[in-house]
């Protein structure tokens, strides 16, 4: 029976020092999400991820890797991906088109990274295109939920064609706020009716499709005083038992100012994880804490280890089997084969 590993972290560097080695072994730690500033060349990315892997096999190795401005590796050969809104619009010209070129850049996504040994992309997003929101913009496949839906159901696909799970993200939605969750905590006052009939829709018709989901760290006033991703109304009762979601629940980046307030209280990232895993998380991002000595890493290691021991936090057999599920099935090929792959080529030819 795997162990429920439920920290996911990053290193600073590209490649493994002593102290990233010792902290990726720790039982509590899942995985690694990498970083523009762990590129060098194609060849480092595949050896780095290569080495995480000698640490332990079942760390699942993920990155933002979306396409347009949230790209993180666009150099040694890799597809510039476009920007989602990119087959919405092309949607609005051809709708069978556009879900087969949906599928294509999934399968392009997930194969180029896959070729170089990375497990885990955080798509698609699943926000709606509702205008005011900076930080998704063109990021949103399209303003209407159905749209998005058969979109993304195009992207799924074709990340499961390259051997890839998939994370739709934010739940139940950011779409529809200005302020960006990085630098500030949003808030959202429409009923849960609405949100439930707009916003989170897509949710509901993938529940069955969907391997991952990330919560937003949004406040949606009407429905709890919690943001999503700490809100057991919104993981449980909403997501898991009303939706029907079974797959995991990975926090957004518990370092962003939207994750470090709760119920008007400034909380440690220490806290904010255990909050989160209470919520129904069954992972918990803590980005770019391994910059200078990483204090923030250990010491949140070292919490969550007490608070075990402590009763305060209980590791769950569920949550370990679904951080599983997402490490990919079979082997990726390397580069050179996957330029050869017939399939590969077909889906370069269908990128809208």
């Amino acid at each position: 029976m795997p162990e429920h590993a439920p920290l996911i972290v990053d290193i600073a560097g590209t490649a493994l020092t002593a102290v990233d080695r010792q902290r990726l072994a720790h039982p509590l730690v899942g995985g690694l999400i990498l970083f523009a500033r762990n590129w060098d060349s194609r060849a480092q990315l595949t050896a780095l991820c290569a080495a995480v892997k000698r640490v332990r096999p079942d760390l699942l190795i993920a990155v933002d890797h979306e396409g347009g401005r949230v790209q993180r590796f666009r150099q040694g050969g890799f597809t510039h991906l476009p920007p989602m809104r990119r087959l919405g619009e092309l949607w609005m010209r051809d709708a069978m088109r556009a879900q087969d070129a949906a599928t294509a850049c999934g399968h392009v996504l997930g194969a180029e990274l896959r070729a170089c040994g990375v497990d885990l992309s955080f798509a698609p997003v699943l926000d709606l295109d509702w205008g005011p929101s900076s930080v998704i913009g063109d990021r949103a496949l399209h303003a209407d939920a159905r749209v998005v839906t058969l979109l993304a159901k195009g992207l799924m696909h074709g990340l499961l064609l390259a051997g890839m799970a998939h994370c739709g993200k934010h739940f139940p939605g950011h779409g529809f706020v200005a302020a960006d969750s990085h630098t500030e905590l949003p808030r959202d006052a429409r009923p849960l009716k609405a949100i439930l009939q707009q916003d989170a829709a897509p949710y509901g018709w993938l529940a069955s499709s969907l391997r991952a989901v990330m919560p937003a760290h949004v406040i949606y006033s009407k429905v709890d005083r919690r943001p999503a991703g700490f809100s057991r109304r919104w993981l449980q009762a909403i997501l898991r038992q009303r939706l029907g979601f079974d797959g995991a629940i990975v926090s957004d980046d518990l370092s962003m100012a939207g994750a470090r307030q709760i119920e008007g209280r400034t909380v440690s990232p220490f806290d904010a994880v255990l909050a989160a895993l209470d919520a129904g998380c069954d992972l918990t991002l803590l980005c770019n804490q391994s910059l200078g000595q990483g204090a923030v890493i250990d010491d949140t290691i070292d919490a969550l280890a007490r608070a075990q021991l402590q009763g305060r936090w209980q590791p769950g057999a569920a949550s370990a089997q679904r951080r599983m599920a997402l490490l990919p099935q079979g082997d990726a090929p390397d580069w050179d084969a996957l330029m050869r792959r017939p399939a590969y080529i077909h889906a370069l030819e269908r990128l809208p």
